[in-house]
């Protein structure tokens, strides 16, 4: 509540979610895992659940005090801080030029129209070939302006765009899309 430009959610996602959300991760291999947005970990929870030993997951936080509590209380994460805007540079730093899955935790649908392609162009840059990227959105919000548009920016953005049944077992319900094969973009 003191920081709505920075913290979308009324309560940390559940289980249930960060589950479906990790269905992305590979479970064999030693595959690069990215988060952006961790929040307190409940998404970076079930993503280390489902990564195989070997396999190196990656948070982008950019709020400092996110990235204290991120370290303290998840040490086997790898915490960024950084925007999720420059995300190509950020893992660039950390010796990663692709990945083979992002997973995300942004609040989308209170982010201005730019920040949404410049992240969604930075996502599509870092995947490797056969990566996916997941994120979701509250079900109450999906008829927001925001979402809408959101929602039209990953079918430019990418090729396929999945969007799962609702999850109920979490506050709020949300909806879950998993996006593959990046489109160049087109200016």
């Amino acid at each position: 509540m003191r920081k709505p430009n920075l913290v979308g959610a009324v309560a940390p996602s559940s289980p249930n979610l960060a589950r479906e959300m990790a269905a992305v991760v590979p479970t064999a291999g030693r595959p690069v895992v990215v988060e952006l947005g961790p929040g307190t970990g409940a998404l970076s929870s079930g993503i280390a659940q489902r990564l195989p030993v070997g396999g190196r997951q990656v948070a982008i936080e950019v709020d400092s005090g996110m990235v204290e509590y991120l370290r303290a209380e998840l040490p086997w994460l790898e915490v960024i801080q950084g925007d999720a805007s420059r995300l190509g540079d950020l893992l660039a730093d950390a010796g990663i030029d692709k990945v083979d899955a992002v997973v995300s935790g942004l609040p989308w649908s209170i982010f201005p129209a730019k920040l949404q392609q410049d992240i969604l162009d930075q996502v599509g840059a870092v995947l490797a070939p056969g990566g996916a990227f997941t994120t979701f959105a509250y079900v109450h919000a999906l008829s927001m302006t925001g979402a809408r548009q959101f929602r039209r920016r990953l079918d430019l953005s990418f090729d396929e765009v999945l969007t799962s049944h609702t999850v109920w077992r979490n506050i709020p319900p949300a909806r879950i899309y998993v996006c593959r094969r990046p489109r160049p973009r087109q200016d």
